[in-house]
């Protein structure tokens, strides 16, 4: 089990958005619960603002301004919010077992909404580009 797991999700968010939070505990799998907290908190709109905002301002503070990309943090909210629109699920936890690609086949599922590699684009760090081949 992931570290991110011994916080509330209450706990969690705020040390993110205070930029408390250990680094080294902020996973793929960490990203994904933040944007499903912010989904549930504020609703999809809201929630890609946030997760753009807040992210930015973490990795700054942590020293890793250049691993952050704007199309991949928007993208991946509305990843999770598509499959929670799908789920039975109530809790983080329950969410990401009942829907495990988003954490072990991630690339492969956001690749198949674009043409080029977002995940390598300098244009995708710095601003949303919309999905080419499948929408969300």
């Amino acid at each position: 089990m992931e570290k991110h797991f011994e916080l509330t999700d209450e706990a969690f968010k705020n040390q993110f958005t205070e930029c408390t939070l250990n680094p080294e505990i902020f996973s793929h799998e960490a990203h994904l619960r933040l944007a499903w907290i912010m989904i549930n908190d504020h609703g999809i709109e809201q929630a890609e603002k946030e997760m753009h905002i807040q992210l930015q301002h973490f990795v700054e503070f942590v020293g890793a301004k250049d691993k952050y990309n704007t199309t991949v943090t928007i993208v991946a909210t509305k990843a999770v919010n598509h499959f929670m629109n799908q789920s039975k699920s109530d809790n983080f936890k329950d969410f990401i077992a009942e829907f495990p690609q988003l954490k072990t086949n991630f690339k492969q599922l956001i690749n198949s909404h674009y043409s080029f590699d977002i995940f390598d684009s300098e244009k995708a760090k710095t601003e949303f580009l919309a999905p080419d081949i499948l929408i969300f």
